[in-house]
């Protein structure tokens, strides 16, 4: 007897744009911006993303090649993304907010050729230019109110999109490759030494929307309104712009105007019901509703990520906005989302992080990787396993897991008689401010190298903005005077700005543990 199939049906992220362009036509993408709002219907663009496809083909770009963005959230960005991937594309996300070097590296790293920014990046395009000879073309969003000059290149060929369009936009077919293909590369910031690239597949980031759509998770529908906050170079936007086409939900992207003012106006406008970003964004908004006396009535949740959030914080923001919050745990590496609380959860400790969703695995061990044998209550170490976990880094021969799959996440954390999880610490000493990591490593290297430093640790200070902000500790050499100016000078233009250390603190001998190592715990109780 021959058995019955099923059709076979690839995995692959250009059905989610078709299913919103055939079901969801006049369904809106929104992008804020300082010329006013503008909007799109997911038909139209998809119709855009096409010819936009055959534009990528005409500089060169086939499947399997790294197309790099260096963009803020919007249409255009979001046209980009479905174009490079509808086509076997890899879409290569790129943080406008690090530091030239770091870019540099990255793009040099990933081989990309064409660079497509949003307005307002010109000086750092020409930068990254200088620095990056393998860069050939360079495409300018249009966006809304950008008055953007060109970046000027005697090598490489800058293009506006519109203009790209309109000399080389054809239609292509998409799909019609493996499921497994590489879709997306984002880099972890580069601040762990050199920057580790996590590669996405179309498989991944298919499932991994499945996720998000989950009830328990963020369960958005057709008939929500999603302010995606988050970057879009974060992780893939934590899935939204895969997520919001596959429910057929409206997507308001605010461009690079995240202020209080500029997402009130939004939120209002256009009616968002769910929204998603670091808590210092919705601390802006609560602040400016309050100046004004302001409200955002057809908001009811926001999905809370990048860092724990202090108790305080998440209880004004559910009473100034009466919103329900989630809180989440996640890493680049998980695409990213490892865990979410669910809606309705009565739990709101800012310390939890809510359950992993069917997909993905979660497990404690002790120090040396052997699994406790109670996984409630105690702590360990933090590894994960699933179909969206990193298996292997971009560019490494060794894989990124242990033989049984599990990946270490480098995390210290409980998980409660219910499934719940907290964060109780971290393996390394990486700095998170306003939901982007900071490494001491690097502002350390670079005060240490000054003639009059004997000693020096970097360590993160509690926020009630940001969540952490470094805080730079110096032993000076005997009869050595650094005034704070020059340490800070040695520092600006050496990395990114908002790294510089919120206060200096000069100690007479710089504390440290049993192996001789300056012990940063003890400056973390004594400073942080």
């Amino acid at each position: 007897m021959t058995p019955g199939s099923m059709q076979p049906y690839a995995l692959t992220l250009d059905k989610f744009l078709d299913h919103a362009a055939k079901w969801h036509a006049s369904t809106e993408v929104v992008t804020g911006g300082d010329g006013g709002s503008e909007r799109i219907g997911y038909a139209a663009l998809r119709t855009r993303a096409s010819l936009l496809s055959g534009a990528f083909a005409a500089l060169g770009l086939k499947a399997g090649d790294n197309l790099a963005t260096l963009a803020w959230n919007s249409q255009a960005h979001v046209e980009c993304w479905y174009a490079a991937m509808g086509t076997g594309i890899v879409c290569h996300t790129l943080n406008p907010r690090l530091a030239p070097a770091h870019l540099a590296a990255m793009i040099d790293q990933a081989s990309d050729r064409v660079l497509a920014v949003s307005p307002g990046l010109a000086p750092l395009v020409e930068d990254l230019l200088q620095r990056c000879p393998g860069i050939a073309h360079v495409i300018l969003f249009d966006e809304p109110g950008s008055t953007m000059a060109a970046p000027a290149s005697d090598r490489a060929r800058i293009w506006r999109m519109d203009e790209l369009l309109a000399e080389h936009g054809a239609a292509m077919p998409w799909g019609g490759f493996d499921e497994h293909a590489p879709a997306g590369l984002c880099f972890t910031s580069g601040t762990t030494g050199a920057p580790k690239g996590v590669t996405y597949t179309h498989r991944s980031n298919y499932l991994h929307t499945m996720h998000l759509l989950a009830a328990d998770v963020v369960g958005i529908t057709a008939r929500d309104a999603v302010l995606v906050a988050v970057p879009m170079f974060h992780a893939n936007g934590w899935g939204f712009a895969f997520a919001g086409p596959a429910a057929g939900a409206k997507l308001v992207l605010p461009g690079r105007n995240q202020d209080g003012a500029s997402l009130a106006r939004l939120i209002n406008d256009e009616r968002v019901t769910v929204a998603a970003g670091v808590a210092t964004v919705w601390l802006g908004l609560v602040d400016h509703l309050e100046k004004t006396g302001g409200e955002v009535p057809s908001l009811r949740r926001i999905l809370l990520g990048g860092s724990s959030v202090p108790q305080a914080l998440m209880d004004r923001l559910e009473a100034r906005l009466d919103v329900t919050i989630q809180t989440s745990w996640g890493m680049t590496e998980l695409s990213p989302v490892g865990t979410v609380t669910p809606s309705n959860a009565t739990i709101r400790a800012s310390a939890k992080s809510g359950r992993p969703p069917m997909g993905v695995d979660l497990r404690l061990t002790d120090e040396a990787g052997v699994p406790l044998p109670d996984q409630r209550d105690g702590e360990g170490r933090l590894w994960v396993r699933g179909a969206s976990v990193v298996e292997r880094y971009f560019g490494r021969e060794e894989a990124a897991t242990d033989a049984d799959g599990w990946f270490d996440t480098g995390d210290l954390a409980q998980i409660d008689a219910a499934g719940n999880l907290s964060i109780t610490g971290r393996a390394k000493d990486l700095i998170k401010s306003g939901g982007e990591w900071i490494n001491p490593g690097e502002i350390e290297a670079i005060v240490g190298a000054l003639p009059g430093v004997a000693l020096v640790a970097v360590v993160g200070r509690a926020h009630p903005r940001w969540g952490e902000r470094p805080v730079l500790v110096v032993e000076e050499r005997k009869g050595a005077m650094l005034s704070d100016d020059a340490l800070l000078d040695a520092l600006r233009g050496r990395i990114a700005s908002w790294w510089l250390p919120d206060a200096i603190v000069r100690v007479a001998a710089m504390p440290l543990a049993l192996t001789g190592k300056i012990d940063k715990m003890r400056l973390r109780e004594e400073h942080g």
